[in-house]
């Protein structure tokens, strides 16, 4: 019987539309025989991800997803059977589709999504085959705020504090929106998020911004205007 459908109470499903496409590199494989490699993805909170089954599938008698690395009953999400009798297991995993060459769709990722998801292919009379994949969800980046101790200083006697607001992981300073060039005057906090210039010279009047990133999203803040007043 060709592995091709998946029936559910709702009839036959078909997904088709731009779905993100977590490919499970090196798939088959002997367990007892073979170590695969976990290859990560990234992907952002809130999108549909399709863990797909690289290579082709063979006729099967069961095929099965579980959450975590390592085939443990009490963690399984979902499986299919030769009979096209399709289950989901747990409350948590209402967002959990099987399609028809097998692979799983997650629906609208969360954090708690991430981890590892094993995919166990049973085929009689006894071939069991194995793979893992890593799955990587992050938070996307928010639009930064850039604040100030004081936005207006006077040449040679106020050092000003510059704040970059932000959730990310990684904050890059700009002025008059270049990558700002650190002097001896300037210091950043250990996450980069504050910098401090002191003391204040002319040549520092200008916008600052901070460019804000993680692994799969950026953006920036709005331009804070520093003025600088003589002695």
């Amino acid at each position: 019987m060709g592995f091709f459908s998946v029936s559910t109470h709702r009839g036959l499903v078909h997904w088709q539309g731009l779905l993100l496409v977590v490919s499970l590199l090196n798939f088959w494989c002997l367990p007892t025989t073979e170590q695969l490699t976990i290859v990560s993805k990234n992907v952002t909170e809130g999108e549909d991800v399709l863990l797909r089954i690289r290579s082709k599938v063979p006729n099967a008698a069961r095929l099965k997803w579980y959450r975590g690395k390592g085939v443990d009953e009490d963690r399984i999400i979902a499986f299919f059977t030769q009979n096209s009798l399709y289950h989901v297991r747990g409350p948590a995993y209402g967002r959990v589709t099987i399609i028809y060459d097998g692979s799983l769709i997650l629906m609208n990722v969360t954090m708690n999504d991430t981890g590892i998801y094993t995919v166990l292919l049973e085929r009689p009379p006894l071939k069991t085959l194995i793979g893992y994949r890593q799955l990587n969800v992050y938070e996307p980046v928010r639009k930064p705020t850039v604040q100030a101790s004081n936005t207006i200083v006077t040449e040679n006697k106020d050092a000003v504090v510059l704040t970059c607001d932000t959730n990310a992981v990684s904050t890059q300073w700009l002025f008059n929106g270049m990558n700002l060039q650190l002097t001896e005057r300037m210091k950043l906090s250990q996450d980069h998020r504050s910098l401090t210039i002191d003391p204040i010279k002319r040549e520092d009047a200008g916008n600052y911004q901070c460019e804000v990133s993680n692994t799969v999203s950026s953006a920036e803040s709005a331009p804070l205007v520093l003025t600088v007043k003589s002695e």
